[in-house]
């Protein structure tokens, strides 16, 4: 189980989206191997959901 979920460095870019953290992590969802096979477990509308936010 992925803890994409519950990551500390989502909740800095919840946060602070323009901190050197929250880019990071922003940087970082774009190739993770574990933050593709989360999004895909979940249902359509909470993907949906997460990809109008972090996009």
């Amino acid at each position: 189980m992925s803890n994409c979920e519950n990551c500390k460095f989502r909740g800095t870019y919840d946060n602070n989206p323009r901190s050197i953290l929250g880019r990071l992590w922003k940087w970082h969802i774009g190739w993770c191997p574990g933050w593709k096979s989360f999004t895909k477990s979940l249902q359509d509308d909470e993907r949906a959901e997460l990809i109008e936010k972090y996009t």
